[in-house]
């Protein structure tokens, strides 16, 4: 299906030379002399590479159906990780390269969110918070709650992040993933 550029905003899936993008800003430009154009800051679904790109009154651009599926993480095997869509039970296989820096984050029975373009999956989401065990970390220091320093922990699935001094062993801590699994909270 082709778009008009008066259909491009914030939130449409547009395909571009070989390539599915999702539109972040668009800006329309009536100029007074001359022909309307549309302004557009594009996100690669694929490679989360941003670019922005200029479309003339005339051109065609054509929509991109991206399905949005809900997955639960099963288990990771030969540099391909193994997914179940919760709505139909299906096993799906993600190569490594499309799970990417998520793959430290992926716990045993996580949902999140995958991204399909005619079969083919485009990339995935991690929940914006996902809680973790400290398995490995150096002592605690006693009456050091403040956050002048950190120490590096592993959690339970075996990534080493930055906590803040007074975590142990034990400890429940809340992680965001939008920022690659910093430490936000310790939850009792």
């Amino acid at each position: 299906m082709a778009l008009s550029i008066n259909e491009i905003k914030s939130g449409v899936t547009i395909f571009i030379d070989g390539d599915v993008y999702v539109c972040l800003d668009a800006q329309h430009v009536k100029p007074g002399k001359g022909a309307a154009f549309v302004r557009a800051r594009l996100r690669n679904m694929k490679t989360n590479n941003i670019q922005e790109k200029t479309f003339r009154g005339d051109e065609k651009i054509e929509a991109a159906f991206v399905e949005e599926r809900k997955l639960q993480y099963q288990y990771s095997s030969g540099g391909l990780f193994h997914f179940m869509d919760t709505d139909n039970f299906e096993e799906i296989a993600i190569s490594e390269s499309s799970v990417g820096n998520n793959a430290k984050l992926l716990k045993d029975n996580l949902e999140i969110q995958g991204y399909f373009f005619k079969g083919e999956n485009l990339s995935i989401t991690l929940p914006n918070f996902i809680e973790f065990s400290i398995i490995e970390t150096e002592p605690g220091i006693k009456g050091d709650s403040s956050k002048s320093g950190t120490k590096p922990a592993k959690i339970d699935t075996g990534a080493v992040i930055q906590v803040p001094l007074f975590i142990n062993v034990g400890d429940k801590i809340k992680v965001d993933t939008r920022t690659g699994g910093t430490y936000v909270e310790r939850i009792s």
